[in-house]
């Protein structure tokens, strides 16, 4: 059972990363929370592992801290959610964030990440509630928060996505609108962000 790679990024995606180990690459399943910390092509990297082992496929999923492999178990043992749909929640929100929204259950910040809905949001706080009471103080002094920029990244990944818009088709803009708000001397808000957004996709 594989449980940590430490390597080199060879390829990177917002759901994927193929992992150069000594010459052998690995193709890892990754949140958009641990996308944004692992760092560009080349970059050397540790990720945890979660080996998901079905008759018909070995998958890897990895994770950017300890306390994110973690939550994800969690995720996967309640019954209904898979680990697509785990990933998923953690691309909607970090683990500190999603561990808060649990412990206040907050199930309209959770039916905010696309692909859950209020049943399952509302599954969620009740059977995590307890469970991820041991990792709210790891989750405190883990790694740092993301940036200001990639915050700005997630929030109109998940927006786009629940104006119905697909990950492929909204990456290269979110991509164009992020970096020219990093060019400007001025702060952009995330709703003047949205609808640069929008505007380069109704083009």
């Amino acid at each position: 059972m594989i449980a940590l790679l430490r390597g080199r990024v060879l390829d990177k995606q917002p759901n994927r990363i193929i992992l150069d180990v000594s010459g052998v690459g690995y193709d890892v399943q990754i949140p958009l929370s641990t996308f944004y910390e692992v760092g560009e092509e080349g970059t050397e990297v540790s990720l945890r592992i979660y080996t998901h082992v079905r008759e018909d496929a070995l998958q890897l999923y990895g994770f950017i801290s300890d306390v994110e492999r973690q939550v994800f178990e969690r995720l996967i043992g309640i019954s209904g959610i898979g680990p697509k749909l785990a990933i998923a929640v953690l691309s909607g929100m970090d683990s500190r964030e999603l561990i808060v929204a649990v412990q206040r259950a907050d199930v309209a910040r959770l039916t905010g990440i696309p692909g859950i809905g209020k049943k399952t949001a509302e599954r969620i706080v009740l059977e995590l509630k307890d469970r991820l009471t041991q990792l709210a103080a790891p989750a405190v002094v883990g790694p740092a928060a993301p940036s200001t920029g990639d915050r700005l990244r997630i929030d109109l990944l998940s927006a786009l996505q629940n104006l119905g818009y697909h990950r492929q088709q909204v990456e290269r803009v979110i991509t164009s609108v992020t970096s020219a708000a990093d060019a400007s001397a001025a702060d952009v808000t995330f709703e003047q962000a949205l609808r640069n957004a929008l505007r380069e996709l109704m083009r």
